[in-house]
């Protein structure tokens, strides 16, 4: 499909935070990464408002291990406050990706080219991305490369299927939903042989209303607007 990418994402520190572990200013990792991380590497690698990212899968590479970090948080008030973080550490992740057209953005449909935006995709995949990469979070630096997905050992080949609890999958965002509202997703996914398959975002069941929101794309002409070609 000439709308898919594979790339390979690694780095020191990872820390894909759940969302219960806010509350006292605490934070700890899951141990797998959440589409909506994996979504915000892929948009760092490559992305125009007139596409959205859809992951597909995510493979482990290397066997989960987590650290604890004593931090100084900034609080609201001023001043720091003492904190343990709980990371992912040495992680490596092959991800496989595919991008498909903001049906939201009907005044970019002339920008909707495949073979254009899948070429330069790869370009930057191959540079590294366009912009800094995250694990997570912004102290956590990634690095992307190019893969075939599947390709290597893994430390989790051939050890069957691992079941997680409730966890975080994304946010449904105004511009990608059409309606004026923020809704955070939960899945409960299962690892088998070390590979996570991840459903569509319209495929999660469970949701959660946060608040109301009022969509404010990026005005964006397309390729046109940075001379970017094939």
């Amino acid at each position: 499909m000439r709308n898919r990418v594979e790339f390979k994402v690694s780095g020191r520190f990872a820390l894909f935070t759940d969302p219960l572990t806010k509350i006292g200013g605490e934070k700890c990792s899951y141990h797998l990464p959440t589409y909506e991380a994996l979504k915000g590497i892929a948009k760092s690698v490559y992305w125009k408002p007139t596409f959205v990212w859809v992951i597909d899968r995510v493979r482990v590479i290397r066997r989960i291990r987590t650290q604890s970090k004593s931090v100084k948080p900034l609080v609201y008030g001023g001043g720091n406050s003492l904190a343990i973080y709980t990371y992912l550490m040495e992680v490596v992740y092959q991800v496989q990706a595919r991008f498909e057209w903001n049906q939201h953005r009907p005044d970019l449909e002339a920008d909707r080219k495949t073979e254009a935006h899948w070429s330069i995709a790869q370009r930057m995949i191959h540079k590294g991305g366009r912009q800094d990469v995250f694990l997570g979070t912004r102290e956590c630096q990634g690095y992307v490369e190019p893969c075939s997905f599947g390709e290597g050992p893994g430390d989790y080949d051939g050890c069957g299927e691992v079941a997680y609890g409730l966890m975080f999958h994304g946010f449904d965002y105004p511009d990608e939903t059409g309606v004026n509202e923020l809704h955070s997703r939960f899945w409960k996914p299962v690892m088998l042989d070390g590979v996570i398959t991840f459903p569509k975002p319209e495929e999660c069941t469970i949701r959660k209303f946060v608040r109301e929101m009022i969509p404010k794309p990026p005005r964006s002409v397309g390729l046109e607007e940075e001379g970017l070609r094939t």
